[in-house]
């Protein structure tokens, strides 16, 4: 079972000590570059606040902590489903649905 998609939310930044607002289960994730819209990323995981803590959205230095380039303005969204089998299905319908537009379009 698939519950519905939270509000578009900022990704928070390093340092700031803002916090990730997810459910600590299975669902899905979307992540967005907030000024164009475009994909950054999307999966179906086991826990959703764990994934999008881990997700890589900034590089780091050899040799220091600090980030080498700024962090790109991010916002998120998730959805929390029963299962990760119910999540991986509700990903698949999602990226069917978005080909077949997708083709439709060209």
């Amino acid at each position: 079972m698939i519950s519905t998609w939270s509000e578009w939310k900022r990704y928070p930044r390093a340092g700031r000590g803002e916090n990730i607002e997810a459910p600590i289960s299975p669902g899905l994730f979307e992540v967005r570059y907030a000024g164009t819209g475009a994909l950054h990323s999307f999966e179906a995981v086991d826990n959703v606040a764990q994934a999008l803590a881990l997700l890589p959205v900034g590089s780091k230095s050899w040799f220091s902590r600090r980030e080498t380039r700024s962090v790109p303005d991010l916002e998120y969204r998730t959805c929390a489903t029963s299962s990760k089998a119910d999540a991986k299905a509700a990903a698949q319908r999602m990226i069917g649905r978005r080909e077949t537009y997708m083709g439709g379009a060209a």
